[in-house]
């Protein structure tokens, strides 16, 4: 679509951090930080109740936010016109396709206008009635904030645990519900961090808590009826390095009580279902970077690993009586390149998704003959992901399956048969043609040689000759593959002209482990140079101009577009940075903050480690801002957010301000009501998506 004249959003007079100069002595190296007072020093505290938020940081943060919604406010029709249509888009009366578990159909679902799923089951036979077992838009009236984190039925099906987020924190309370009477337990765990698993005996319920850091380090035992107060202590976490989380096996004989950090390292411990009282059992005990998960089967522990220099993962087998490294026997050997991500094991089958050649895959295993085959897939990019289900003796896997252009679709595949059966296809109500776009796998050459693949979408009457815009997005952290999958928000851009781009970097395991390895401590630059080369690959094919990209991340995608923007800012129309982490040396020097001592093996440790300490100074975005031109940039925060605080975009977008040379935008959105993933329901969301598109194609002039 033609760009229009630019619209006229205003050019206000921003607000300006006062600075207050803090010093710093790290490693021979004096820092003077202007903006460290955006750090209340009880964050902990403000975190869970912001309105503990010291007055003159929350005059800032909303100063800046009456600025960022002055600004926009010529944009205001367009973004109604964009929240329209994206809520168009979404089935609202939508619901999950039933799983079964015994006499059982569990499944969510949405009603018109709802902003929070609601949990319900009936019976598996012809005209039973539907029981509700969690209605969320009930849970939450009243709360400016709400998230069910976990919602689980006890084995018997008479009794229903659930966790729920009411400020955006992730701290948790968890609240039982008697599912034949439908009324709520006086049982009540505060300070929870989400993960529940039930035992066997229908009355106890294990659960994480947080520690004084926020970080989840301990795993407690819950028995129904009694007192919080007096819950067992069942495993605590002594490295503040590790976190702590819980499972079950898919047969649901064990607990899994799972310690890990992301070197990756991990300790795993089972206990018993059927004697919940019991010591857990220690699987392997930790090894430097010795990572693996357990199933079960019978005696046997079916276990994916990366032992012995399995750099992308093999499949082990381990007696459960000397569950021990030594005695594990391999079952799938170790292939270089090929990335194993998941099992799911069953009574007869194993499988396995794996990624290979930078595409997922589904591999089933006969456990009895050790036949193997790979469910086909036609289209150049795609995205695949396992159900989880409840049933441990069946044929039938649950899977989805999804494109940049194909809406998800899920599937009953019968391991025996091959046969596969489309369950559900995800609806588009204003209507969606795969068709009328293009969707590719295109690789950009990097700095070094390496090549980048970059998933690609757009309209397929797109002409390459330049002046399109296009939205580039990247991550390249903790190993997490960036998925091609279907986003329908995407559209909004798409059908206005845009190239819709994922740039699949290092630090992410799109080509396996060794990708991940080659974009983290020491490496990390090559996650910043990758998107550069992805970017200058993209205009040298046509796709696009410099000066005509947008870059987003959120996160420690964050990190990697606020990296981009100090080293290539004639690359970038705007950049959109959602809870951006770009605080990265203040953050990693400091251990009290919950992620610090956990992620030191991802970035590396600059309080005792001189050499980590300047390498990360080399490329933190806030420290490396410069007196240069920048893109025009969206901001965004959570008050309540404890994986990226508030305080570093804050404190990025002041240091922007103060050095910057040009007259572009920099704005701060701070939601004073939510975290790290933003708005609690639904449609709120979407109301977050809107804001940031219309912001990107107000700097375009696209407003049609």
């Amino acid at each position: 679509m033609p760009e229009a004249s630019r619209p006229a959003l205003h050019r206000l007079a921003p607000p300006r951090a006062p600075k207050r100069p803090t010093t710093r002595s790290r490693h021979g190296e004096t820092v003077v930080d202007d903006y460290a007072w955006l750090k209340t020093p009880d964050w902990r505290a403000a975190m869970l109740d912001p309105s503990l938020l010291p007055a003159d940081i929350r005059a800032y943060l909303e100063a800046e936010n009456a600025y960022a919604a002055a600004c926009l406010e010529p944009l205001a029709g367009l973004q109604e016109r964009l929240f329209a249509e994206m809520k168009a888009r979404i089935k609202e009366d939508d619901s999950t396709v039933p799983a079964r578990d015994g006499p059982y159909l569990y499944y969510q679902r949405y009603e018109t206008g709802g902003q929070h799923p609601i949990y319900c089951r009936r019976r598996d036979h012809e005209d039973a009635p539907e029981e509700v077992l969690l209605d969320g838009p009930r849970a939450a009236e009243g709360l400016p904030f709400f998230r069910i984190v976990a919602c689980r039925h006890a084995p018997d099906h008479r009794l229903l645990a659930f966790a729920a987020d009411s400020t955006g924190s992730e701290s948790c309370t968890i609240r039982f519900r008697d599912l034949a009477g439908g009324e709520t337990l006086p049982d009540a765990i505060e300070g929870a961090h989400g993960d529940i698993a039930w035992a066997a005996d229908r009355r106890t319920l294990f659960y994480t808590v947080l520690d004084e850091r926020h970080r989840p380090s301990r795993v407690y035992r819950h028995r129904l009826g009694e007192d919080a107060a007096d819950d067992a202590l069942v495993y605590e976490e002594p490295d503040p390095g590790f976190y702590v989380g819980l499972a079950t096996t898919e047969d649901r004989r064990f607990i899994v009580v799972e310690a890990r950090d992301h070197a990756p390292t991990t300790e795993v411990r089972l206990i018993d279902a059927a004697r919940p009282g019991e010591p857990p059992l220690l699987v392997a005990r930790r090894e430097p970077e010795l990572a693996y998960d357990v199933s079960a089967h019978g005696e046997t522990l079916v276990i994916r690993t990366n032992a012995d220099s399995a750099e992308d993962f093999k499949v082990v087998l381990a007696p459960l009586s000397t569950p021990g490294h030594a005695a594990w026997r391999d079952l799938v050997p170790h292939r270089p390149g090929r990335l194993i991500r998941q099992l799911r094991l069953f009574r007869d089958f194993l499988v396995r998704l794996e990624r290979a050649d930078g595409r997922p895959r589904i591999v089933v295993r006969e456990l009895a003959t050790g036949a193997e085959h790979e469910i086909a897939f036609e289209e150049e990019t795609f995205d695949l992901g396992i159900v989880a289900g409840f049933e441990f003796a069946t044929d039938r896997l649950r899977f989805t399956y999804s494109s940049l252009a194909t809406p998800e679709r899920t599937y009953d595949y019968d391991m025996r048969s091959r046969a596969r059966v489309l369950r559900k296809e995800q609806a588009v109500p204003s209507g969606h043609d795969p068709e009328s776009y293009v969707t590719r796998r295109v690789f950009a050459r990097g700095h070094d040689g390496a090549e980048i693949p970059v998933s690609l979408f757009h309209r397929r009457r797109l002409v390459r000759d330049g002046p399109a815009p296009l939205l580039l997005y990247g991550y390249g952290a903790y190993g997490f593959a960036m998925p091609a999958s279907f986003q329908p928000n995407r559209l909004s851009l798409v059908d206005r002209g845009f190239v819709y781009a994922i740039a699949h970097v290092r630090g992410g395991t799109d080509k396996g482990y060794r990708w991940y390895r080659d974009g983290k401590l020491g490496k990390k630059s090559n996650t910043f140079l990758d998107f550069i080369a992805a970017a200058e690959h993209l205009i040298g094919e046509g796709y696009t101009s410099a000066g005509r990209i947008v870059a987003q991340g959120r996160s420690a995608g964050g990190l990697l577009v606020g990296a981009v923007a100090n080293l290539r800012p004639d690359l970038f129309k705007a950049v959109l940075a959602e809870v951006p982490f770009v605080d990265v040396l203040n953050t990693m020097c400091d251990p009290q903050l919950p992620l610090t001592p956990p992620e030191w093996t991802e970035w590396g440790n600059p309080v005792e480690d001189a050499a980590a300490y300047r390498y990360i100074r080399s490329y933190s975005p806030y420290d490396n801002v410069a007196r240069h031109p920048y893109p025009n940039v969206l901001a965004t925060a959570g008050i309540s957010d404890p994986r990226v605080t508030y305080w570093e975009p804050a404190k990025w977008v002041a240091r922007l301000r103060e050095l910057k040379t040009d007259d572009n935008l920099v704005l701060l959105e701070t939601n004073m009501e939510a975290g790290h993933a933003g708005a609690g329901g639904r449609l709120d969301r979407l109301e977050e998506v809107a804001r940031s598109y219309a912001f990107v194609l107000g700097v375009f002039g696209i407003e049609g």
